[in-house]
């Protein structure tokens, strides 16, 4: 295993190098200032889109705007806010944080892009089936000469949208938390991982089985309650230790620049880890995105834009930072613990039993919702490439993944994950970087209607 391992660590090391960063963080950058900061400037219009101001139960798709949104988080808010932070802090340093925030806000405007395009180029599958994303993107609106990037997408999505890292990461949580204290299993740990891997795969099908109308519905109601939980939990302890807010502040732009916390002063491997866990948080850029808001009720593209764009502002600058926050004021950041450990540790630091308890919660809520919202994303793509059937046997094989993620190594899960998002991330900012002069007719058109005055 450990050559297996080594394998896909350079294969992930050799998708994240410059070129991707310049992708997506340049993408990010070429799309804020092409729509004049249009994610910024209609911050409250699209909230007004998210709380049903415009929703029509009339419109094409399947779910409404807020169900959408709450299908994206469900993918997006997951383990990557909980433990992928403590995984860029225990590599990277304090410093990542602030490489996440960048790659968040121009994130915003990438997921406007993606999400807009979405629904411009929405197509059919074999079925005759309304579908959205990044490969129906590049097939209605790039053409059939573009269609090897549609498939090298749809390839990537479904091994990238597996959810090993969720389970691995709930099992490495279930076992120090359960296992371990209640001597389950003491001679051979590996049995107490599998059966926590069969109890999550069962836990999964009994939603995934249901369709994106049963996900979106589930997410609707479970994604605000445990983000909502998080936050608060989080800003209890932010306010606990109020006065050292500003020197942890500093810490983090201080080595954002310099590095010295934990890379010795290597500003680039900062920089690679914050922006790679914020997309692996975030997943502006990658596509996914665009495959749950793809699903919207709506005739107009800019809207579920707007209402997309919320997702890394929520997703990143909320409830990342409370994560990374809490880390570093309990000095579990100084530790030799990585992952789902580390945010357990400061948790537990802080608010003592009561931390434990709400972060179990969260950890509970936060990868079985995320492996919700991902079931959806690969049976999409197993669909564009051998048809509509064909998702029942993705759903099968994505659950039984959840078994293999709960029983192989993190370095394993996140180097394979990281990886497949980033062959997934080429073609997306590709083709969204082509068609961008569309969304901004689009764009131009619905807010001229929105407020004649608005955009001359």
């Amino acid at each position: 295993m450990t050559q297996l391992d080594s394998l896909v660590s350079a294969f992930a090391n050799l998708m994240w190098g410059p070129f991707l960063l310049f992708l997506l963080v340049g993408g990010g950058l070429y799309f804020t200032f092409y729509c004049r900061f249009t994610p910024f400037r209609y911050f409250q219009h699209g909230l007004d889109i998210l709380l049903g101001k415009f929703d029509r139960e009339d419109d094409p798709g399947d779910i409404n705007h807020f169900q959408a949104l709450s299908s994206a988080l469900a993918g997006t808010v997951g383990m990557g806010n909980i433990s992928g932070v403590a995984v860029a802090i225990h590599t990277g340093g304090p410093g990542a944080l602030f490489w996440m925030w960048v790659s968040a806000m121009v994130g915003m405007s990438t997921k406007f892009f993606t999400c807009t395009l979405s629904i411009l180029f929405r197509g059919e599958d074999d079925q005759g089936q309304l579908q959205g994303g990044p490969m129906y993107v590049i097939q209605e609106g790039l053409g059939k000469k573009f269609k090897p990037l549609a498939i090298l997408f749809s390839s990537a999505g479904i091994i990238g949208c597996l959810p090993m890292f969720q389970a691995n990461q709930l099992t490495q949580f279930a076992r120090e938390s359960i296992l371990i204290p209640s001597g389950l299993f003491p001679s051979n740990i590996n049995t107490g991982n599998l059966v926590i891997g069969i109890l999550i795969a069962i836990l999964v099908s009994m939603v995934i089985l249901g369709g994106i109308k049963r996900i979106g519905l589930i997410a609707g109601k479970l994604v605000p309650f445990m983000v909502s939980l998080y936050l608060l939990a989080g800003l209890t302890i932010v306010i606990k230790n109020i006065t050292e807010l500003t020197s942890v502040v500093t810490l983090i732009f201080h080595d954002a620049f310099t590095g010295q916390a934990v890379m010795g002063g290597v500003v680039g491997e900062v920089i690679r880890q914050g922006i790679r866990r914020a997309v692996f948080s975030n997943e502006a850029g990658l596509g996914t995105e665009a495959l749950a808001h793809g699903a919207a009720k709506t005739t107009e593209p800019i809207r579920e834009g707007l209402v997309a764009m919320l997702g890394p502002f929520i997703d990143t600058i909320l409830v990342c930072s409370i994560t990374a926050i809490v880390i570093i004021v309990s000095g579990a950041w100084t530790t030799d613990l990585n992952g789902v450990s580390m945010t357990a540790q400061a948790f537990s630091t802080e608010l003592g039993v009561v931390g434990t308890i709400v972060l179990s919660i969260c950890v509970i809520t936060f990868s079985i919702t995320t492996m919700f919202g991902q079931s959806y994303y690969g049976a999409k793509c197993t669909g564009f490439l051998f048809g509509a059937k064909s998702k029942m046997y993705y759903n099968y094989f994505y659950i039984s993944s959840t078994i293999i993620g709960a029983t192989v190594s993190i370095s394993f899960v996140i180097n394979l994950i990281d990886g497949m998002y980033a062959v997934m991330a080429i073609p997306t900012m590709t083709s969204a970087i082509m068609l961008s002069p569309k969304v901004m007719t689009e764009a131009r058109r619905y807010f001229s209607d929105l407020n004649p005055s608005a955009e001359k």
